[in-house]
């Protein structure tokens, strides 16, 4: 699997929270070779079934999120420039002067505006949402035809490779995940699995985890692995609390995760020598695993990281070899039976 240019197709895609089908159509297609009945349901999230589901097997699902932060239009000033609000936890401090892409009747350009440094009297505070302006160039009557309220608009990003396997881009959060499963279905094609599987690219985790609900209501399956970002060691982190980009899939302990599933995980990463990582979090993981897990009468549930650099912003960095070490952990559990 070429993984760069299909983490770049991904992630070249928009699909921020609450209108993820651009994205989704291009997951969705991606899935359809190892899930023929893959569809975008009505929520926006991605589901196929990989072969048909046996009841004498437990059934998985295997889940990434498919939804990208953003800003949404709320409002149109008599000058023509643009406001905005989160779509996701955008990071305010890289907002100024980025070029965007609104997606309104078509897609247009625009700036976020800034101040000068020159003029600046408090250059210390990153800019509160409310107080940022997008200058479209245009009127408020011309705005208007081509800009509705509630328009989706994403800061201008080119994905790009960087040295000794990384890549950058935005959206690696969360279509690194995405690509991780599609990883895991090809290295277990027509192969018998031990399990029936589920893959799931959901909608609006971004803005509540709020596609994985809905998704796994309706799947109701026995098993989960939320696969997701988390945080790779930086210049100014502390390595206590982060990931190290190259070392392998962070592997979730956490009170609000099946104990014995993820000892599986960790024991057939060994076995299988996966370099893997442990990531200990005290409560629950902010992850898709949080509402899976208690989905009906409760779900076993895990979650896997791939370590990311700069998250919430529009240069994400990523390791290509985390990504596929992922792929690779999932796909062994898949065949292996794990957790009983």
């Amino acid at each position: 699997m070429n993984f760069q240019k299909k983490l770049f197709k991904l992630t070249t895609e928009v699909g921020v929270a609450g209108d993820e089908f651009s994205a989704a159509k291009t997951a969705c297609e991606m899935l359809k070779k190892y899930a023929p009945d893959a569809e975008v349901d009505h929520f926006g999230n991605v589901i196929g079934n990989i072969g048909e589901r046996c009841e004498d097997k437990r059934h998985i699902l295997l889940d990434a999120h498919i939804d990208e932060i953003g800003l949404i239009v709320t409002y149109i000033t008599d000058s023509g420039f643009l406001k905005v609000a989160n779509c996701g936890g955008v990071d305010r401090r890289v907002l100024l002067a980025q070029q965007v892409t609104i997606f309104g009747k078509e897609a247009i350009k625009g700036i976020i505006t800034s101040t000068p440094p020159h003029l600046e009297e408090d250059d210390k505070k990153a800019p509160k949402i409310e107080d940022i302006f997008i200058d479209i160039g245009m009127s408020k009557e011309q705005a208007e035809k081509v800009v509705s309220l509630g328009d989706r608009a994403v800061i201008d990003t080119t994905p790009c490779e960087l040295l000794n396997g990384r890549v950058t881009s935005k959206a690696i959060d969360d279509r690194s995940g995405v690509l991780a499963i599609l990883y895991a279905l090809e290295k277990t094609k027509d192969k018998n699995l031990a399990f029936s599987v589920t893959a799931l690219f959901s909608s609006q985790e971004e803005t509540g985890e709020r596609g994985a609900k809905t998704a796994a209501y309706k799947i109701n399956p026995d098993l989960a692995i939320a696969v997701d970002v988390s945080f790779a060691l930086t210049a100014d982190d502390s390595v206590q609390k982060c990931g190290i980009m190259g070392n392998g899939v962070m592997i979730g302990v956490a009170p609000s995760l099946n104990k014995a599933f993820c000892n599986q995980l960790i024991f057939l990463a060994k076995d299988k020598k996966i370099p893997y990582q442990i990531e200990v979090m005290d409560g629950t993981t902010g992850t898709n695993s949080d509402v899976i897990g208690v989905t009906r009468g409760g779900v076993k549930t895990v979650t896997l990281s791939i370590p990311l650099k700069y998250m919430h912003t529009p240069v994400e960095v990523v390791e290509l070899k985390d990504i596929e070490n992922t792929g690779k952990l999932i796909a062994e559990f898949l065949l292996s039976g794990g957790v009983k």
